[in-house]
């Protein structure tokens, strides 16, 4: 009979953002240590395959559009679902851990496993599972207390027997995405010996979005004190960029090319400072050990950079922890109060160990 220890092929189940996938990095670790020939296979959804594929502990990746998720549009058909039972029955997985924020009900995705015959299945759940869990971890918040979301999963996955005495985050790049980004770094004038940043301004949420005319006053306030500065976004981003960089004066440079996924992490991993929103770059700044000013939104209290070095700033409003990518009360002031000067000297607390041509 199947049990945790003797499971070799596993299936992990995470659907969220980025910023989640990466943020499971240290418990898909824990599946692995110590057990070199266990396989772990991650399900996610399509926009997020591509930070799974950079994840070492992760050995392949299966994308699923789940119609349970908010971001999935709708279809008028189960085929898709049915096909995905039928593959996850296909690859013969002994295991499954179900993946999901306090919020959210696992018992979808354990369905889906059990119509797989997958004969392991742990997840968090508030409700029974009766039979749709083999391992049923009762869900204690928000009741019983906030975690981290990293300090979550670690913990759910020691209640069978999987540990790991390296919490880090997970991400990698291949030698030839960091050539890339050195070409283009030369290519821009940036001189990589003085201290410099980068600048990340846009996030998916609305609501976790730094008002971009306080993001320029911080860009030029820095552009001040000696910091070259280079602006960073999506295809979609870049009008944003552009107008930023105009209000801050035309300080900086801006990263003309779309990266890819993992050009964007041989970047961050390159530069001494992040100065982000609380979206995926600030997690990939976190798994690549760079520093980094997060601007973040009073949304949810568990997505913090982690185990990095940290400036994480917002303003206290009555309204915190409203779970909302739309700010409720219209004002943004979680972070519209968080003043530019808050976030340059920040940022220069963090490159302290770096000399600067004059001090704030």
């Amino acid at each position: 009979m199947t049990n945790w220890s003797s499971a070799h092929n596993i299936l992990a189940v995470r659907l969220d953002t980025l910023g989640d996938v990466l943020m499971t990095t240290p418990a898909l670790r824990a599946l692995k240590e110590g057990r070199p020939e266990r396989r772990v296979t991650l399900l996610t959804s399509p926009p997020r395959a591509a930070v799974a594929r950079l994840v070492p502990e992760i050995d392949e990746v299966i994308v699923y559009e789940a119609p349970w998720l908010k971001a999935t549009p709708p279809r008028a058909s189960s085929a898709p679902d049915f096909e995905l039972i039928g593959l996850l029955r296909e690859k013969d997985f002994d295991a499954a851990v179900i993946f999901t924020v306090y919020s959210q009900n696992p018992l979808p995705s354990a369905l889906l496993c059990f119509l797989a015959d997958i004969p392991l299945r742990l997840a968090h759940c508030r409700e029974n599972p009766y039979g749709l869990l083999t391992d049923w971890v009762r869900e204690p918040e928000p009741e019983g207390g906030i975690r981290h979301e990293v300090r979550r999963q670690l913990d759910l996955v020691a209640g069978v027997g999987a540990v790991t005495s390296d919490e880090r985050l997970s991400l990698s790049f291949s030698p030839e995405a960091a050539g890339r980004v050195d070409e283009w770094l030369s290519g821009l004038g940036l001189d990589t010996s003085r201290s410099w940043a980068v600048i990340h301004p846009g996030a998916t949420a609305p609501s976790r979005r730094y008002p971009p005319e306080q993001f320029a006053q911080v860009a030029r306030l820095l552009s001040a004190q000696g910091l070259t500065l280079l602006f960073t976004g999506s295809g979609g981003e870049k009008a944003l960029l552009e107008d930023i960089r105009q209000m801050a004066g035309g300080v900086g440079h801006l990263m003309s090319q779309d990266l890819e996924l993992e050009e964007l992490a041989a970047l961050i991993a390159r530069a001494p400072l992040l100065i982000s929103n609380n979206t995926g770059p600030a997690h990939m700044a976190a798994a690549l050990g760079t520093p980094v000013v997060d601007l973040y939104a009073l949304t949810n209290p568990q997505h913090t950079p982690w185990a990095v070095p940290s400036r994480v700033l917002s303003h206290d409003v009555p309204c915190r922890w409203c779970y909302s990518s739309v700010c409720r009360e219209g004002h943004h002031l979680c972070l519209r109060g968080v003043a530019p000067e808050e976030v340059v000297a920040a940022a220069l607390e963090l490159l302290a160990p770096v000399p600067l041509e004059c001090a704030l």
